[in-house]
């Protein structure tokens, strides 16, 4: 695969969000970019972003923060994580944006759209905001600080990211696909950093919105059970 500093990733992505403003189609979504297996997923809500690359049954790297319109033709980005390199967190950068028909093209590489922001029902940026203890079952809820859990979704793909914007640490991702059909919530996982053979796993969840937060509930990957409550970022911040 070849390499595509952060500039360039940053210009394809935002291209794309410039296609979707221009076409009234919304600018949440997911976007993806293939070569010989190896993958760069996008997923984009109205305020935050995340840039995913991987290889078949290996994660390879991660960034992505916080977005918003900068003039007619560019975006301003701010990284809050960046598994590759730290020293991006916190940095801003102002993306000019250009367009040409359905795809984003630059310096050959094209991005295609995946989906719009549906079919799934829980497409937005969400901080975990509380979780059972399994010992007690007692709800310990989490402050909006800088040691974060985010999931961002669209309407087909998810990831979850826990990092730290203050020590600028990353501490893992991993994502895929998921489904949100009768009240089950289904991830099917792709990448996983701590343990790539989780990848090919599918985990069903119960899932219900109760006062706009998504209660998620079920067992994790490694069999143990959870629940978890999950916020809107933009409900928080």
């Amino acid at each position: 695969m070849r390499s595509l500093n952060l500039k360039l990733i940053l210009s394809l992505v935002f291209n794309s969000l410039a296609f979707s403003m221009l076409a009234q189609t919304g600018i949440t979504g997911a976007w993806e970019y293939m070569e010989e297996g190896n993958k760069i997923v996008s997923i984009i809500t109205p305020d935050y972003f995340a840039v995913t690359f991987y290889e078949p049954d290996q994660f390879v790297s991660t960034f992505g923060g916080s977005w918003e319109k900068a003039g007619a033709e560019s975006v301003s980005v701010t990284i809050e994580w960046d598994s590759r390199d730290s020293t991006n967190v916190g940095n801003s950068s102002k993306i000019p944006l250009t367009v040409r028909g359905d795809k984003m093209i630059i310096d050959g590489y094209t991005l295609s759209r995946i989906d719009d922001g549906n079919p799934g029902a829980l497409n937005d940026a969400w901080l975990m905001t509380g979780r059972k203890q399994n010992g007690s079952g007692e709800m310990q809820t989490r402050q909006n600080g800088p040691r974060k859990t985010m999931k961002i979704l669209s309407g087909t793909r998810f990831q979850w990211i826990a990092y730290n914007t203050e020590t600028k640490q990353f501490s893992g991702t991993g994502g895929g696909t998921y489904s949100t059909v009768d009240g089950k919530y289904t991830e099917n996982i792709e990448f996983f950093s701590r343990d790539s053979s989780r990848v090919g796993a599918s985990l069903p969840f119960d899932y219900q919105i109760v006062d706009g937060a998504w209660h998620h509930s079920g067992s994790s990957s490694r069999g143990e059970p959870i629940y978890e409550v999950w916020s809107s970022r933009s409900t928080l911040e």
